[in-house]
């Protein structure tokens, strides 16, 4: 197994360049590359205003606290993202003006490249495998989570991996545990 492990405050911090906000980012596949194939973040987003749009790439973005927002643009995106832990995916060619439904709002991103991979995010409750051959994300919103060779994850840590460097289960150890897992697969 090759879980590189990580928690919220030791992500580093990223302002935004409108001063809307704030990315921390988890990884980027390849490492370092402009021309990522997946990229996996939290953002906080503390003021109205524009969404980047990214062409070429599919998006998946939950809740994890705040009121949320409303992302929209007309005749194409109309959505209020306001229940922590549903994930709403949409294309990131699309320009996106994001509205706070009340105060600042927090949510888990990941961007995959369009033709190469895919990525499916989940509210996972109830013990659940882990494919060997996909690359993933693990998330904790609440509970205590055992991931594989005696590693435990708690709220507002988590995992990544690369396709084909891990391999196993998540299990919940406490009653009310909930992880969010993007599973990344080819395209």
């Amino acid at each position: 197994m090759s879980l590189t492990r990580f928690d919220f405050a030791s992500l580093p911090v990223t302002p935004w360049r409108n001063g809307g906000g704030e990315t921390r980012e988890i990884a980027c596949w390849p490492p370092g590359a402009q021309d990522f194939d997946w990229r996996a973040s939290i953002a906080t987003i503390a003021q109205d205003g524009p969404f980047s749009a990214f062409s070429g790439i599919d998006r998946s973005i939950t809740l994890l606290e705040g009121d949320g927002v409303r992302l929209f643009s007309a005749g194409q995106i109309d959505h209020h993202l306001s229940q922590v832990g549903e994930p709403f995916a949409f294309s990131g060619d699309v320009a996106l003006k994001a509205t706070l439904l009340g105060g600042s709002s927090q949510d888990f991103n990941i961007m995959t490249r369009r033709g190469r991979l895919a990525a499916r995010v989940q509210r996972v409750t109830t013990a659940t495998r882990l494919p060997g051959q996909h690359a993933g994300v693990l998330y904790v919103l609440e509970g205590r989570w055992a991931v594989a060779d005696g590693v435990t994850l708690v709220a507002a840590e988590g995992g990544w991996w690369a396709a084909g460097e891990h391999s196993g289960s998540l299990t919940p150890l406490t009653e009310e545990s909930v992880i969010l897992w993007a599973d990344i697969t080819p395209g």
